[in-house]
């Protein structure tokens, strides 16, 4: 096991062993452990209590952060000439069809977000296993296969992210920056757990938010109460 560094012990002593602390007092606590000389990323994991193995226990949505990610999300958009304006016109880093079909086969994924409309759909089958793995695959569940592509592009823009859980049964999201105020921080922390207990899949029994931790990119994780949220 790889020894802490004089700031990670630092940081782990201000955060205190076995308490699970209520979300406000979790934000707080973030920032000061944050020791970081860059603007870490604040992230959220949730363990939840399903077995993602079975279709009707998938987890899986969308939700818009009142404050944002704090991170100016790159998206392309592959679209026919008709909406090209529409889609430069809210904000979309990329716009085209073709070109940029040919440039994801030859490996270019430098982008956040993806958003097409359903008559492309057919040309990104085949690079499923590029996009996958990345999570760039569009999907009309997350709002990313729509004819409304100027909309998609502006709420991907403003704070829209999508989220899944994996195979262990965790929800992992990123959720803002350190240089957020505590408050901001707790209220797109809320605003994706509260999101998460209306996904309850109803085949899903027993405790369903198992536990919650707030970390930044370089700090300890801060356990939440999960009764408290």
């Amino acid at each position: 096991m790889a020894k802490l560094t004089k700031k990670q012990k630092v940081a782990a002593a201000k955060i205190e062993k076995n308490k699970l602390y209520n979300l406000a007092d979790a934000s707080s606590l973030l920032k000061e452990v944050a020791y970081a000389k860059f603007d870490e990323s604040v992230d959220i994991a949730v363990k939840l209590g399903v077995d993602p193995r079975k279709a009707n226990q998938m987890v899986r949505g969308v939700v818009t952060l009142p404050h944002g990610t704090g991170k100016d999300m790159k998206v392309l958009a592959l679209v026919t000439p008709d909406k090209e304006a529409e889609a430069k016109a809210a904000g979309a880093d990329f716009v085209g069809l073709d070109d940029y079909l040919q440039k994801i086969k030859d490996g270019w994924t430098d982008v956040d977000v993806i958003i097409t409309m359903p008559a492309v759909m057919g040309k990104l089958g085949p690079l499923g296993r590029i996009l996958g793995p990345r999570g760039l695959m569009p999907n009309p569940k997350t709002g990313t296969v729509t004819m409304e592509v100027g909309k998609a592009v502006q709420e991907v823009k403003s704070g829209k992210i999508d989220f899944k859980v994996d195979k262990t049964g965790i929800v992992h999201a990123g959720i803002g920056k350190v240089s957020f105020d505590a408050n901001k921080i707790a209220e797109n922390a809320s605003e994706i757990i509260q999101t998460l207990i209306k996904l309850k899949p109803t085949a899903a029994k027993g405790t369903y938010i198992k536990s919650i931790h707030l970390s930044s990119t370089m700090s300890p994780a801060i356990a939440l109460d999960p009764k408290a949220v």
